[in-house]
């Protein structure tokens, strides 16, 4: 199953965070787009894994994605290293997306930089032929190396290097955030308060958007990074 967009996330509810409204808009524009979640969010404070699993499944629904997976590695503890790098090479393969999106290079979370690299690396060596892999039913996985890798912004500011127009779109990211209920902000929850359960966070997902926005002068907005030279097929692209 080829698709055009694979967007990875440390945790479930990483991907809502940063590049929702992105993928929203991908799909309305008749593009396939997947989520795979590197964890299950088990260390996570409040709720649990499997409340988690029934979250994302609402979000991934809401964004109307074609499918959702995880991959189960250690919440905290995944390592960028062979294990991992060939898990994820498996699924690059599997689906041979153009573009993907991933983790911010450096923010609060641990396993967000952690996860921005495995990316990265096992986007390389995907391209990679001497590097075998196998499907699930055994067969021999073609080399597959997507065109960019695209990082999203998460908690901390982080200058991108592009950022797209999501007005039209916000709406629908903070709905799929806000389908993860058991991790932001709700007055009348007993649960332990986390610095994503503050209502201040929860309404800074959409005043970053709108800021992002108000940079490039439309209505809302996400922003990105890249390690890869971003282009254009043709200078008037660039005129909104």
């Amino acid at each position: 199953m080829k698709i055009d967009i694979l967007a990875f996330g440390a945790h479930p509810d990483d991907v809502e965070l940063g590049c929702g409204g992105s993928i929203a808009l991908s799909i309305s524009q008749g593009k396939s787009v997947g989520i795979i979640d590197l964890t299950e969010g088990e260390l996570g404070t409040r709720g649990s894994a499997i409340l988690r699993k029934e979250e994302a499944a609402d979000a991934a629904q809401i964004l109307g994605v074609s499918f959702r997976d995880n991959l189960k590695f250690r919440d905290g503890f995944f390592q960028n290293n062979e294990v991992h790098q060939l898990e994820v090479i498996k699924k690059i393969r599997a689906y041979q997306p153009e573009i993907i999106f991933c983790n911010a290079f450096r923010d609060r979370h641990i396993d967000h930089g952690k996860g921005n690299k495995l990316i990265n690396d096992a986007c390389f060596l995907s391209g990679l032929s001497k590097i075998k892999t196998q499907d699930k039913i055994g067969e021999f996985q073609k080399e597959w190396r997507p065109k960019i890798v695209l990082e999203y912004i998460q908690w901390n500011d982080i200058e991108p290097n592009i950022i797209i127009d999501i007005s039209g779109f916000l709406n629908k990211k903070i709905k799929a955030v806000t389908a993860f209920s058991s991790q932001f902000h709700d007055e009348n929850s007993k649960d332990k308060s986390t610095p994503i359960s503050s209502l201040n966070f929860l309404e800074s997902v959409s005043y970053r958007a709108k800021n992002f926005g108000r940079l490039i002068g439309t209505k809302a907005g996400e922003g990105f990074t890249s390690k890869q030279p971003l282009s254009i097929g043709a200078v008037n692209d660039l005129i909104r």
